[in-house]
């Protein structure tokens, strides 16, 4: 037992939301592709690959992470009592569950076509790489976002087997969406990451971080709009768009504290929600 709660601590699978918010984007990538006047049973199959895929790939990241990352955050509050940092399980051990991950989400990868599968693989470097990014550049969040909605390619490609313009402003669009959340999630560690010498967009916009945002979501809702607008959505998609400016706007810029930890992380956590948003304002925009 004392090994399987480790285990579980290793990954993070008590916290839903790190693999909520990379399952998002690829059902929202299959869901633009999906024609659903033919049926559900290979959509719903996908979501389900989708999701076990993305529990196995962020639990093998967020292991990756830990080791990497094991002597930063013994200095740090909120993650020193982690099973890397806090000693009571070896970088071999760890190593050896994130293979056995990795070799678990290559067979869930195995159902897809093979452009899919080629290019999660070529997604792999970016999975691996981004933990380092936080030593070198002020903008650890932008390799995140970069990584964290690739599935939004791949959910395209399992239906189409080719890229075009819709799939890439969505992704383009969603790069900013994690840039903005996971700015918000980074002052929860701000202190002790300056203290470290550890760089974020939360420390290089800590002087406004309300107008970074406001630019990033801005951002998001425009390449929204334009998928909408290429795909030929229906009126419902536009209506149900405001919904989504308003949970952007109101919710995590107007209520959004710096000063407060515990609002920084139920606006982050709050992403869940809005990623159930734009996949209910997709399916509407297509029936």
């Amino acid at each position: 037992m004392s090994h399987i709660s480790i285990f579980f601590e290793l990954t993070r699978l008590k916290k839903p939301i790190g693999f909520m918010l990379l399952f998002w984007p690829c059902v929202w990538g299959l869901s633009i592709a999906y024609d659903f006047q033919n049926g559900f049973e290979q959509y719903v199959f996908y979501i389900i690959l989708f999701f076990f895929g993305s529990v196995l790939m962020r639990s093998a990241g967020c292991i990756v992470n830990d080791i990497t990352d094991k002597d930063f955050d013994k200095k740090v509050k909120r993650t020193k009592n982690r099973p890397l940092a806090s000693g009571i399980i070896s970088v071999k051990a760890a190593m050896i569950y994130s293979i056995i991950l990795c070799i678990l989400a290559f067979l869930v990868l195995i159902n897809f076509n093979l452009i899919t599968i080629l290019l999660a693989i070529a997604s792999m470097p970016l999975a691996f790489t981004y933990p380092l990014m936080k030593r070198y550049t002020y903008w650890p969040q932008l390799f995140l976002g970069v990584t964290f909605n690739y599935g939004l390619l791949l959910g395209w490609t399992s239906i189409y087997e080719n890229i075009n313009l819709a799939p890439i402003l969505f992704y383009f669009g969603a790069i900013f969406w994690t840039l903005g959340y996971d700015t918000i999630y980074g002052f929860q560690d701000i202190e002790d990451d300056e203290i470290i010498g550890v760089k974020s967009t939360s420390i290089k916009f800590k002087d406004n971080p309300k107008l970074f945002l406001v630019i990033c979501y801005s951002m998001f809702i425009f390449c929204f709009f334009l998928v909408g607008i290429i795909l030929e959505y229906n009126s419902y998609f536009y209506i149900g768009a405001v919904i989504v400016v308003l949970h952007l706007f109101y919710l995590q810029i107007y209520k959004f504290d710096q000063s407060n930890k515990n609002k920084c992380l139920q606006i982050f956590k709050s992403n869940n929600l809005f990623g159930f948003i734009i996949l209910i304002n997709i399916i509407l925009g297509k029936i």
